[in-house]
C-alpha cells in the first residue's frame, strides 16, 4: 500500500491522491516534523492524533490507525524535499496552508521552539509553495492559541 503511494508521490508528474492517501501523506508530514528534533515526543503525538481527528473527523481509534499508518509512511518516504514536493502537485493550496498550521501545532506541542523543527517548517512552506506570509499568519494563528 505505502509503496504504490511512495511512487505515485516520486512520479515526475504526480496524479492528484485520492483523499486517504492525501490524509496518509499529509499525516506523515506531521510525523517527520515531530521527529525532526530526534524526541518524538508523547505531546506532540496527542498533537498530532488531534489534529487529524478534528481535520478529518475522526474518532480517537481512526486518528490513532492513521498516524500509525503515518509513521511507517515517514519512515519509508524520500528526503522532505522530493516528498513534500510531490505533495504540493497533488494538494490544492488551501489545504497546504492548513497543513502549515498543522505543523506549527506539532512544532510547539512540547513547550519548546527547537531549531530544527523550525527549519523544518520553513523548508516544508516553501516546497509546498506556501508563501512567506500565508506561513508567518500560520504561526501567528496558532501562537495566538491557548
Amino acid at each position: 500500500m505505502f509503496a504504490d503511494l511512495l511512487k505515485k508521490l516520486v512520479q515526475p508528474e504526480p496524479e492528484p491522491l485520492d483523499d486517504a492517501d492525501a490524509r496518509r501523506a499529509l499525516t506523515a508530514l506531521l510525523v517527520r516534523l515531530a521527529r525532526s528534533d530526534s524526541h518524538y515526543a508523547a505531546s506532540e503525538i496527542i498533537r498530532i492524533d488531534r489534529i487529524i481527528s478534528a481535520r478529518y473527523h475522526l474518532d480517537k481509534s481512526a486518528a490513532a490507525a492513521l498516524r500509525a499508518e503515518a509513521e511507517q509512511l515517514e519512515s519509508e518516504a524520500p528526503d522532505t524535499v522530493r516528498f513534500t514536493r510531490a505533495i504540493k502537485d497533488a494538494v490544492p493550496y488551501d489545504e497546504r496552508v492548513g497543513v502549515i498550521e498543522a505543523l506549527w501545532e506539532v512544532a510547539l506541542a512540547d513547550g519548546a521552539r527547537d531549531q530544527n523543527e523550525d527549519a523544518l517548517v520553513r523548508l516544508v512552506a516553501n516546497l509546498l509553495g506556501v508563501n512567506d506570509r500565508d506561513s508567518a499568519l500560520a504561526r501567528r494563528r496558532v501562537d495566538q492559541r491557548p
